[in-house]
């Protein structure tokens, strides 16, 4: 990590260093012109080297301000440059990761933690390079000077250093754990109260404010217990430096000042010698400090590492082609997958999705149809068999242009900050707005856009907290409409609407299902009797294949058993009948026409 962070920021790096050697020598020069300015002014008084003095004493303040405000802009400026590029890396990475990753990893948790992390990074290297450029520079040129001035009273001063030196190893040693509890508790933390916010409908609903805040209040009162803990460790190096020091400083003192009353020597050198010693104090101070903060950078620097080690496990193969899809057929051939060794979820699936043609998945809740649909965009690999598009397996083709080739629709529509017209664009970024517009009115959602104060430039809020769930599922229709895959995926895309939402849904999704390869997962058989080819699962397994009526016509099969439990017809299909022989406004059909329709309901309802 250093290394190539080093490599990076070469050019800038040696601008910050240069800068800390002006201030380092710069320190060394102040503590050596108290000799002078002591003996040949005060001392001797000699009036004409008082401009001289005084003149070079300006220049270095000059020289250490100049310098000091170049190395800390640089360092800035590498800071922030750090920062955004960890960040921009990860993020790269993240994308990269499949959902098993995110299954295991809070949204909210990974969220606070890179953000914590990735600062610590750069205070990792700014500490380095300041502390060895500047701190240590200005701590051996004035050690220098404090070894010409007087040799004897030098060494008794580094007698301090050993104990001083024990002391910081001891509490880095006791720092490094601590750092890592406070880092998980702090994105803890941050990822319940983040939990709490975009559930808030949910907290009002169930009362759940009493619960929660004593929840995020005891996380509160375990970050604030870690982070005292922190201080206490951390800042034991500053009383044991201050009494080192003290001691230092007043030996120091005593003995010169015996040796100047007694021997009569002029004081210029014990002044410069203590001008030294106590310039020299801050940066051995912040030098001891700087192995406990390397600690704590430490920390974080691996807790980012950790996660860009983790292999994408849905990553592309070696020599993986584009896919080219011609026809469109999808085909699933002895397939076993499972999510983890103790969860087996799919057992030797086999079936065909014709090109151009809907096919139907129906089956009870945890009978693998969702995840049929992972499958088939590789959001998982399977354990044995083969997933074929046009003959090609999609596990020798690239990530990339599988999915480009699939559009998606899921049960729960999602959308991202920014306008409506943004969130349609997703589907393709090269679309224009009139693309965007036509999709829209496939999608029945351009009226209700219209609607919007801004049209289609409104933003939509978090996740479209603005809009109903209807017209949030219709901008995801509109996305998929406007990627014009050859592919389309439907996750039981009108499950969660109401009657209205799902009649105006279901139109959209009767349009843009036409010429395309359709797979439908759907737990209401109303939406899916006019599939070219229903396949019905149970227990992970295909266990019967076919048209509606043919499979209807066996009184014994599973759909028959799916089509008695809701209701024994389809019940929105007479709906939407009575509505046609009645008309929207309510207006009485011809007598022999409404008959029928009632005599078909009323059949229905026998049977079931």
């Amino acid at each position: 990590m250093m290394s190539e962070n080093l490599r990076e920021y070469k050019k800038n790096y040696i601008i910050a260093i240069t800068a800390s050697l002006v201030v380092g020598a710069s320190n060394g020069a102040l503590a050596y012109l108290m000799k002078p300015m002591i003996d040949k002014i005060f001392y001797e008084q000699k009036l004409g080297l008082v401009p001289i003095i005084c003149g070079a004493l300006f220049g270095i303040f000059v020289f250490r301000g100049l310098s000091g405000y170049v190395q800390a802009v640089e360092l800035a400026k590498i800071g922030n440059n750090l920062v955004a590029r960890y960040q921009k890396r990860i993020f790269d990475h993240l994308m990269r990761l499949g959902l098993n990753f995110y299954n295991d990893t809070r949204s909210g948790h990974l969220a606070a933690q890179i953000n914590q992390n990735v600062s610590g990074i750069r205070d990792l290297l700014n500490m380095t390079i300041s502390s060895i450029a500047r701190d240590m520079v200005s701590l051996i040129g004035l050690v220098a000077t404090m070894f010409y001035m007087d040799p004897v009273l030098s060494a008794i001063v580094f007698l301090i250093g050993p104990p001083l030196v024990l002391a910081v190893a001891y509490i880095s040693r006791r720092i490094r754990s601590v750092t890592r509890d406070l880092v998980h508790l702090n994105s803890h933390l941050l990822g319940a109260m983040q939990e709490s916010v975009q559930g808030i409908a949910i907290v009002k609903a169930f009362t759940m404010e009493d619960q929660l805040r004593a929840k995020i209040g005891k996380l509160i009162d375990q970050a604030e217990g870690r982070s005292n803990k922190i201080a206490k460790v951390s800042e034991r190096t500053t009383p044991i430096a201050e009494i080192l020091a003290g001691f230092a400083v007043a030996g120091v003192l005593a003995y010169g000042s015996y040796r100047a009353i007694l021997n009569q020597q002029p004081p210029g050198a014990m002044f410069a010698f203590i001008t030294a010693l106590l310039l020299a104090y801050d940066p051995a101070r912040r030098l001891a400090r700087l192995q406990v903060g390397l600690e704590r950078s430490l920390v974080n620097a691996r807790m980012i590492y950790e996660i860009l080690d983790i292999n994408p496990r849905q990553s592309n193969v070696p020599g993986a082609v584009p896919l080219h899809v011609e026809k469109g057929e999808i085909r699933f051939e002895d397939v076993y997958f499972s999510y983890s060794e103790a969860a087996p979820v799919l057992h030797g699936v086999s079936f065909v999705a014709a090109p151009g043609k809907t096919t139907a998945i129906i089956g009870a809740s945890g009978a693998g149809k969702s995840t049929l649909i992972g499958l088939v965009q590789r959001f998982y690999d399977i354990e044995k068999g083969r997933i074929l598009i046009d003959g090609q397996d999609i596990a020798d083709v690239t990530n990339q242009s599988l999915r480009h080739s699939i559009a998606y629709v899921s049960q729960q529509p999602y959308l991202f900050e920014g306008s409506i017209a943004d969130n349609i664009r997703y589907g393709r970024p090269d679309a224009t707005m009139d693309e965007i517009i036509a999709a829209a009115r496939l999608a029945h959602a351009d009226e209700f856009i219209l609607q919007q104060p801004q049209g289609y430039d409104t933003p939509v809020g978090e996740n479209g907290v603005t809009l109903s769930g209807g017209q949030r599922q219709r901008l995801s229709i509109a996305r998929a409409i406007v990627r014009n895959a050859p592919i389309l995926l439907l996750d039981e895309a009108t499950s969660a609407l109401d009657n209205e939402s799902e009649k105006r849904v279901q139109q959209a999704l009767d349009g843009i299902m036409q010429g395309r390869t359709t797979i439908v997962i759907a737990h209401r058989l109303s939406t899916i009797v006019n599939a070219e080819h229903i396949v019905v699962m149970e227990a992970g397994r295909v266990v019967e294949e076919g048209r509606h009526e043919t499979l209807i016509a066996n009184p014994h099969s599973i759909y028959a058993r799916f089509h008695k439990l809701q209701g024994g017809a389809d019940w929105q299909v007479l709906d939407d009948l009575i509505v046609d022989e009645m008309g929207e406004t309510g207006e009485k059909a011809p007598e022999p026409r409404r008959k029928a329709v009632v005599r078909a309901r009323g059949k229905a309802g026998s049977k079931a």
